[in-house]
This record gives C-alpha cells, structure tokens and sequence, in this order.
C-alpha cells in the first residue's frame, strides 16, 4: 500500500461529490413529503463522484502505480 494512500486530490474530491449526493438523497428522504425529484438527483451524484475520480486521475491528481 502506497503511503498516501487515499489522500489525492482525485480521492478528496469523488468522496466530496459523493458525500453531498448522500446528504441530499438523505435530506430528500426526511422531507414531507418526500421529495423523490431530490432524491435522484442526490442519487444521480453518485456515479459523478467515479466520473470526477476517473478524470481527475488521468490528469494525474491521482496516485496510481
């Protein structure tokens, strides 16, 4: 295992996207009613967070051996 492992710029930032796509799935989930327009588009994020990682670490910002 690498020394910094998981602490890239590319990591930090898919685990920000992801996170804020929990929490408003989360958020949508505890409204009333439940807001299920809110809830997809926290679930759309998800696979944004693999997307912005992918990219990030072909630029780079990754530490890929």
């Amino acid at each position: 295992m690498s020394d910094n492992h998981g602490n890239t710029p590319a990591a930090w930032s898919a685990v920000f996207v992801a996170l804020a796509g929990f929490v408003v799935g989360g958020i949508a989930l505890m409204l009333s009613p439940v807001s299920m327009a809110m809830f997809w588009v926290g679930a759309a994020l998800l696979p944004v967070a693999l997307i912005v990682f992918v990219v990030m670490t072909k630029m780079g910002l990754g530490d890929v051996r």
